[in-house]
């Protein structure tokens, strides 16, 4: 009796070792375009720049409502209230005829596309084109709603401001 106990849980143990073993990894079927995806967020930190050039902040759908920010030389922003009203007060201190444009170097994009990782350079340049602030920026993107929306940002100048 003994032994034909020892037997079945020989076997069991063999069973549950082979199951183990032969479990298939799921992979991500989500077909990724990175180039896309690119497309994507170049277009929204050109949607940005213009409505930032022209002069007035409003919703455009960049920020997530939780979204933070790191500004330099402040606190972290956190909601888009908060950095929508940031922004307001910064284009008032602008020197009028200055324009931005941001230029997305690179993304990195998880498995599922889910989020976005986004690093990429700005560049301030007066009315004569003449190049007064520089730097480079990183910001994590959340697709929410079949949209992506900036959830985490940061920049910093480079030091050639004029």
């Amino acid at each position: 009796m003994k032994n034909i106990v020892a037997k079945g849980l020989i076997f069991l143990c063999l069973i549950l070792l082979v199951i183990a073993c032969n479990t298939k990894k799921t992979e991500s079927t989500v077909a990724i375009d990175k180039d896309q995806i690119k497309k994507e967020i170049q277009d929204k930190e050109d949607e940005f720049a213009a409505t930032y050039n022209a002069g007035e902040m409003k919703s455009i759908g960049y920020y997530a409502e939780d979204a933070t920010t790191f500004a330099q030389n402040t606190s972290p922003l956190v909601g888009k209230v908060a950095i929508v009203e940031y922004l307001k007060a910064n284009i008032d201190s602008l020197d009028k005829g200055n324009k931005i444009s941001f230029t997305t170097r690179e993304v990195f994009v998880s498995n599922d596309g889910i989020q976005v990782v986004e690093i990429g350079s700005y560049n301030v340049v007066d009315s004569n084109n003449s190049v007064v602030n520089a730097g480079n920026y990183m910001s994590l993107f959340e697709k929410r709603n079949g949209r992506y929306y900036s959830v985490r940002d940061m920049s910093a100048s480079d030091g050639s401001v004029k």
